[in-house]
């Protein structure tokens, strides 16, 4: 299984970015995908999962009416908009999918590279 992300980057904030991860190399379906985050010197944090077969959502109350998460048709993309961006949004951005999710926590999940985001 290989997830890639893509769309990091630097912006100033109340600036926005997109976050994708396509996930490839597997043939079974995956309970939920979604981002987490880890800032230097902090432990890594759920920014928001989504759930595939409900396609109901799990944010963080940092980000909620800020961050948009969502699936591509196929199941095999997730995104995250990123609205509003503050300098405490600046993180390592990790792609994650499961196969088993409890409560919109993946259960072992399988891992992206990571993204920067970059917020002054």
């Amino acid at each position: 299984v290989q997830l890639v992300e893509s769309g990091g980057g630097s912006v100033q904030a109340g600036g926005s970015l997109r976050l994708s991860c396509a996930a490839s190399g597997y043939t079974f379906t995956f309970a939920c995908m979604g981002w987490f985050r880890q800032a230097p010197g902090k432990e890594r944090e759920r920014v928001a999962v989504v759930i595939t077969g409900r396609g109901s959502t799990y944010s963080a109350d940092s980000v909620k009416g800020r961050f948009t998460i969502s699936q591509d048709n196929a199941k095999t993309t997730v995104y995250l908009q990123m609205n509003s961006l503050k300098p405490e949004d600046t993180a390592m951005y990790y792609c994650a999918a499961s196969t088993s999710c409890t409560n919109g926590y993946p259960f072992r999940p399988y891992w992206g590279q990571g993204t920067q985001v970059t917020v002054s």
